[in-house]
């Protein structure tokens, strides 16, 4: 597959990204690699370290294939480097306070919480390609098996 499954805005290349460990970069900045970018809710939730510890065990594999990890969630960049040293992740969180980078995705969308209407992160992957093409999206992710499945992708992507 070569078409962009979604068309980012130009400007979402060069938003000024916030990284745990204090750093900043731009999607820009990963032009000429593969780059995952997952969305989750929460930092320090069930369902959300066990993604981000799933991608982690593979960070050698995706490594290998030529691809970058970038987990993004609207946590502080202070919740982020808790959680990177807790969980031991490898690969930097992005903090997305203001919803730039989630809305450019379109990831923010209505959840039942208690059974009260609320704007979250829906749990959501992206694999854009080198030239910075969204080659494929996983929306409403179920985390079992997901980086596993992410990864079988970017590797059937980078044979074409």
């Amino acid at each position: 597959m070569t078409d962009a499954v979604l068309e980012l805005p130009a400007a979402t290349f060069d938003l000024p990204l916030s990284l745990s460990g204090g750093t900043q970069t731009t999607l820009r900045a990963h032009a000429g690699h593969w780059l995952v970018i997952y969305f989750y809710p929460k930092d320090s939730t069930p369902g959300c370290t066990t993604e981000g510890l799933d991608f982690n065990a593979l960070l050698p594999e995706f490594d290998k294939a030529g691809a970058k990890i970038l987990g993004v969630s609207r946590d502080s960049v202070k919740s982020h480097d808790n959680f990177c040293a807790k969980q031991g992740f490898a690969f930097p969180l992005v903090s997305d306070g203001d919803e730039a980078l989630c809305r450019a995705f379109d990831v923010i969308k209505e959840k039942n919480m208690y059974g009260k209407q609320v704007l979250g992160i829906e749990r959501s992957t992206f694999l854009l390609s080198p030239e910075g093409q969204v080659v494929q999206a996983w929306r409403k992710v179920k985390v079992a098996g997901h980086a596993d499945a992410v990864l079988a992708a970017l590797k059937a992507h980078a044979k074409q």
